[in-house]
């Protein structure tokens, strides 16, 4: 998963998360499980983006696709009420998203396509020159 409880808890308070995945109140507190389905569901929406492009599972997460990961189950969390504001975020996440599939933005990790920095390096040892005037004895 790109983004945890904690993540989602620095970015939008306890108790919002509480009131998100506590939906019928019993609870009284944040539901791990109906926050962990939510994470995982925005993560492989985020790898169905980006799963072309990129080697997965990618070994570093950058804090962009955190920021992204946490608005789309906070959108997803919100089902059919999601306010404007958070459809909106949605809709930029996955803009963004696709500009990172289509290739036209970067991560800034290796592509599925790219490999590494290697220590392969070709090296060219020659033993001398054949021919040259000093040793053509008259010839050239």
């Amino acid at each position: 998963m790109y983004a945890t409880r904690q993540d989602m808890i620095d970015r939008f308070g306890e108790e919002e998360i509480q009131l998100l995945t506590d939906r019928d109140g019993s609870a009284g507190v944040i539901v791990d499980s109906v926050l962990d389905q939510m994470l995982a569901d925005a993560s492989a929406e985020i790898d169905g983006y980006i799963g072309g492009r990129y080697r997965l599972p990618l070994v570093t997460v950058p804090e962009v696709l955190v920021r992204l990961c946490c608005d789309i189950a906070r959108y997803l969390l919100h089902d059919d009420r999601a306010p404007e504001q958070l459809k909106v975020r949605y809709d930029a996440a996955i803009k963004f998203l696709t500009k990172l599939g289509s290739g036209e933005l970067s991560l800034g990790v290796l592509d599925a396509n790219e490999s590494g920095p290697s220590n392969n390096t070709a090296e060219i040892q020659s033993a001398g020159s054949v021919f040259a005037r000093n040793s053509s004895k008259g010839f050239i």
